[in-house]
């Protein structure tokens, strides 16, 4: 039975083609590669967005919940490394002049392998202000630094603080400038005020006692 069908379709493809059955299908074959690599060229840009689209979803669907921010309070640098990312139960936490952020969100940017991993966990203000990514740099200190420098710091803060929540503060020993008491410049002023007016009392007083002794020797 197979065979009279394939009988029938080699009489049916030679009589309405003139080709053999070896020669049509070759060419059916190549038609059908041609027009994949024809309507590729042509392919609408929805349908890449629809791929990309699903592809995110089911990024999102992999990953794990965010959670919510912890405020962590006053810690100390030390206690803010604990939270770079390298242990994915903890939050991702960064900090800007002593204000710590919870950057957990962004991971796929702060996180491991992220292209700004490196900042996680400590308060690189003077990197940020300074686009650097030198270890010298990952430090709260930024004396020095330009005024463009701290422009784009302040810039780098106020995204922060739009995006990210603020969970607490880094304690740094001695970054807090020292005040000069205030009741210290007043003894100075009163100091120098009775050394000021003591001289001209006295001259005063030489001055009020000098008619007298001239009028003793007179005498």
């Amino acid at each position: 039975m197979a065979l009279e069908l394939w009988q029938t379709l080699k009489e049916a493809i030679h009589a309405y083609t003139g080709l053999s059955p070896v020669v049509f299908f070759t060419a059916l074959a190549l038609a059908f590669a041609i027009y994949q690599v024809i309507s590729g060229w042509f392919a609408s840009p929805f349908d890449d967005v629809n791929r990309h689209q699903r592809a995110r979803s089911l990024a999102q669907e992999d990953e794990p919940p965010i959670p919510q921010p912890i405020q962590v309070g006053e810690i100390t640098e030390e206690e803010l490394k604990q939270y770079d990312g390298s242990d994915p139960q903890k939050p991702l936490l960064m900090a800007i002049k002593h204000q710590i952020y919870d950057v957990t969100q962004s991971r796929m940017f702060y996180g491991p392998g992220g292209p700004y991993a490196l900042f996680a966990g400590k308060d690189a203000s003077r990197a940020l202000a300074k686009m650097s990514f030198e270890e010298k740099d990952l430090t709260w200190d930024i004396s020095g630094l330009g005024p463009f420098e701290l422009e784009a710091l302040q810039d780098w803060e106020y995204k922060f603080m739009s995006k990210y929540a603020k969970v607490g503060t880094v304690k740094v020993a001695g970054s807090e400038p020292e005040t000069a008491s205030v009741s210290e410049p007043a003894e100075n002023v009163d100091r120098d005020a009775h050394v000021t007016t003591t001289p001209e009392k006295t001259a005063v007083d030489k001055s009020d006692e000098a008619p007298a002794e001239t009028e003793l020797k007179n005498e």
